[in-house]
């Protein structure tokens, strides 16, 4: 059951904007196109059970996650998941965006004095959900579940009261906002069944998050798609035959479901309580997107087609670079919206029937190849939910080209071009350096440990004991320009006479590293395998650290760019106000 707050939020609440989507495309034709309502959500839930039962089988056969990306990568090759897994991000970069500015919306709609502060709504819930999820997937699901219950129950309540009582209990909204311009036919229809398809937006998620689920994963995540699936499907058929009854028609300053929520409840305050669940959970919806979309950017690493640093992992678990890559982009995109949801939704869906289709075609491919029992009628499923998913995939690029879908169609193959440079990338830098082959034999060299030294200090000395511990030829280096400090040190070096050799490296320009870095490449030409031992003080307070300089740091990082020499910085925590030096720490 944890797994619909974390995964499936988005599936769940689209019934707050599908069929009002679906609704606006067929108020051209009038109150009387209304009647169309009822089996257009049919057929939506339809595909959505073809949909639901696939990806039970994808479950099953990728543990792993990944959806359709994964049987794309298994069945296909590269080229193909890399299409999918382009649509999949899209796609959840919308859902996080679209729901958090349809939040924004419902919110704004019971407290007015919100209209003008759309974007800021929107991205204050951005940070919020954020947050929570750097906490952790379970954290998320737990802080949701009793919110998700809510909204489950009062949708259910508003079919339930609205079947028994056919007349209405109370009107909500103002005049109607769509004019009456054409009559009903296939073209609109079909751009109905395209707008009513952002209702199934979000199936896919659960597939794609199976290893966040607790043991045992596979059964946990397929009875949690089961849920969903019938969840989803009696709240759009029940919606869809209260739509098509009481021919509700998109009013001025409410929502759809608004209206079928007063025509049930009445206008008191269940219906403000409603409303103010639909708009904290269409906010919280982008939780869907937190938790599938950072799992596949982690696979997408697992596979070099992302830079590495998004398959690591903190201790909680959460994939902590996915979650904030996914809240950056949300954050552009909502600012480049101006968070206003009818600018976004023509970019919704278009990215997840993709992976639809083409989980669906691979999924056909497997049983064709390994033919367990029941392989004819599995395949035939698939097959017919490829058909539905790629007919729907035609409808939303044909009537959402214009409004928007022409964007995705840009962007999916951007996505494809990316990922393929990093693979390529990955390939080179294994090429290069022979990972798969065997090496040579390791042959023993001359070792060479450099420490850079200023002063004549306790931290000198403690520096050179580790450097002691080490092996091979110690040498201390200090640059020469000439300046009477240069030759105190050395004049103190000789009374001290650690048993390591003191160099003075000349500096004619006077700088500091420059010399130093001259050495090592010079030492390491001449067949030295050498190693740097850099001081570095660090004071206790924070402030006290603006007073040290940089320079061990910038040494540090001269010396990796600029020579082959292992590099290790010596820490030491200072405290100045009880003169304490505590020990190193390379």
């Amino acid at each position: 059951m944890g797994g619909l707050p974390a995964l499936s939020l988005d599936a769940l609440t689209s019934v707050a904007y599908g069929p009002e989507a679906a609704v606006v495309a067929l108020a051209v034709a009038g109150s009387s196109a209304m009647g169309a309502m009822l089996p257009l959500n049919i057929t939506v839930a339809l595909l959505l059970a073809t949909l639901v039962l696939s990806y039970r089988q994808v479950i099953a056969a990728h543990p792993e996650g990944g959806g359709s990306y994964a049987v794309a990568k298994r069945q296909f090759g590269p080229r193909t998941s890399r299409l999918a897994a382009a649509g999949l991000v899209v796609d959840y970069v919308l859902t996080a965006a679209v729901s958090l500015a349809t939040g924004a919306a419902s919110l704004a709609s019971a407290f007015p004095a919100l209209t003008g502060h759309l974007l800021l709504t929107a991205t204050g819930a951005l940070v919020l959900l954020t947050a929570v999820n750097l906490r952790g997937l379970a954290d998320s699901a737990r802080l949701l579940m009793p919110l998700t219950v809510l909204f489950i129950a009062l949708v259910l309540a508003v079919i339930a009261l609205g079947v028994a009582h056919p007349a209405p209990a109370a009107e909500a909204g103002g005049r109607p906002t769509v004019a009456t311009t054409q009559g009903l036919g296939l073209v609109l229809l079909l751009k109905a069944f395209a707008s009513g398809c952002t209702a199934i937006s979000g199936v896919e998620a659960i597939a794609n998050g199976v290893p966040a689920f607790r043991e045992p994963r596979v059964r946990t995540a397929q009875r949690t798609q089961l849920l969903l699936g019938a969840l989803l499907t009696v709240m759009l058929i029940g919606i869809g035959y209260l739509l098509a009854r009481d021919r509700i028609v998109p009013r001025a300053d409410v929502t759809v479901l608004a209206q079928l929520t007063a025509h049930s409840l009445g206008t008191g305050w269940p219906y403000y309580a409603a409303n103010l669940t639909v708009a904290l959970l269409l906010a919280a919806a982008a939780n869907t997107s937190f938790g599938a979309l950072p799992l596949l950017l982690s696979l997408l690493a697992k596979d070099n087609q992302l830079p590495h640093v998004f398959a690591l992992r903190s201790a909680r678990p959460v994939h902590r670079v996915g979650v904030l890559a996914l809240a950056a982009l949300t954050a552009l995109l909502l600012a480049a919206t101006g968070a206003v949801t009818d600018r976004l939704i023509p970019l919704f869906a278009l990215g997840i029937f993709i992976g639809f289709t083409i989980s669906q075609l691979g999924m056909v491919r497997h049983w064709l190849r390994t033919r367990p029992p029941r392989w004819r009628r599995l395949a035939a499923l698939n097959a017919t939910g490829c058909t539905l998913t790629l007919t729907a995939t035609a409808v939303l690029v044909v009537f959402k080209f214009t409004a928007g879908a022409w964007a995705v169609v840009v962007v999916v193959p951007l996505l494809m071009l990316l990922l393929a440079r990093v693979e390529r990338y990955y390939a080179a830098v294994a090429l290069a350096t022979g990972i798969g082959r065997l090496p040579p034999r390791p042959i023993p060299g001359r070792g060479l440990v450099v420490v850079p030294v200023g002063e004549l200090s306790t931290v000198t000395a403690a520096v050179l004991a580790r450097a002691l511990t080490l092996g091979g030829t110690v040498v201390a280096v200090t640059v020469h320009s000439g300046e009477s400090a240069t030759t105190t040190l050395a004049r103190q070096w000789e009374l001290w006479a650690p048993d390591v050799p003191l160099e003075l490296l000349p500096s004619p320009h006077h700088t500091l590293l420059t010399p130093i870095v001259q050495y090592i490449q010079q030492a390491t030409a001449e067949g030295h395998h050498v190693t740097v031992l850099i001081p570095e003080k660090l004071p206790r307070r924070h402030l006290e650290r603006l007073l040290q300089g940089r320079r061990s740091a910038l040494l540090a990082a001269l010396l990796r760019r600029r020579t082959n020499a292992v590099v290790s910085t010596v820490t030491y925590h200072l405290d100045p106000t009880t003169a304490r030096t505590k020990g190193p720490e390379p």
